[in-house]
């Protein structure tokens, strides 16, 4: 892949996620706001771009399998496993991390009173995802999947399609919404760093909030890069033709 600072940010990570960690130690957003040119994200983070491009060039001589397969997949499909892998994944590592927050909030929140800022954010977050996957599974994928069965089957007919930009600019403005509240939590724990006096429940939730935060990230990149862009492209066919 020929890239330049013209290139897209999340056209990249779309083609190889591998790039996704370059973008990241750059502090630039490659999943909510992906967006852009490589020029212009880096003119916002200040990043240097000839550094950035020289290190992306790197990354991407190597195949990233992974990202092959997420491309071929069907939008029907691919929506299915955003549901089994990254939507189950909040629903079951949510309380988990909101019963660690609570007690350390409980044992350090006296010496860390960023502790209950960061759980209040979470928490938050927790609420907003829950309603948010629920309007996808229930409404946003059913739709898709109904834009498939339709080109592949021709189940139903082109009269019911025309509205899949409305939900999806929804579904993405929650997204930056989620991006932002992720990277607030990353500046407060000073990018999980576990405080000197902190003990190994403060170490495990703090790494276990990064780690939900970077699968986010990836949730959000499969969305807003791969699915929403394709599922706009399917509609447009289909009502065209």
């Amino acid at each position: 892949m020929q890239i330049t600072g013209n290139s897209i940010v999340g056209e990249i990570v779309r083609a190889n996620f591998q790039a996704a960690q370059i973008f990241e130690n750059s502090n630039i957003d490659f999943c909510c706001g992906g967006n852009i040119s490589i020029n212009e994200a880096c003119k916002r983070s200040g990043a240097d771009a000839t550094v950035l491009l020289s290190e992306l060039e790197s990354v991407l001589q190597h195949e990233d399998y992974d990202s092959k397969y997420f491309e071929s997949l069907p939008l029907d499909l691919l929506s299915n496993y955003i549901v089994e892998r990254h939507h189950k994944y909040v629903s079951e590592k949510s309380p988990f991390i909101q019963l660690k927050l609570r007690k350390l909030c409980d044992v350090h929140g006296a010496n860390h009173p960023e502790l209950f800022e960061v759980k209040q954010l979470f928490d938050q977050a927790v609420g907003n995802l829950a309603q948010h996957m629920k309007k996808e599974e229930l409404i946003l994928f059913p739709y898709i999947g109904r834009m498939v069965n339709f080109k592949h089957n021709g189940t139903g007919t082109p009269a019911e399609f025309g509205h899949v930009l409305q939900p999806i600019n929804v579904m993405m403005d929650e997204h930056q919404a989620e991006g932002d509240r992720f990277m607030q939590i990353s500046k407060i724990t000073a990018h999980y760093q576990t405080p000197a006096d902190g003990c190994n429940t403060y170490e495990v939730t703090y790494r276990s909030i990064e780690e939900f935060g970077k699968d986010l990230h990836r949730h959000i990149h499969l969305e807003n890069n791969i699915l929403f862009p394709k599922a706009i492209e399917l509609e447009k066919e289909l009502i065209d033709n």
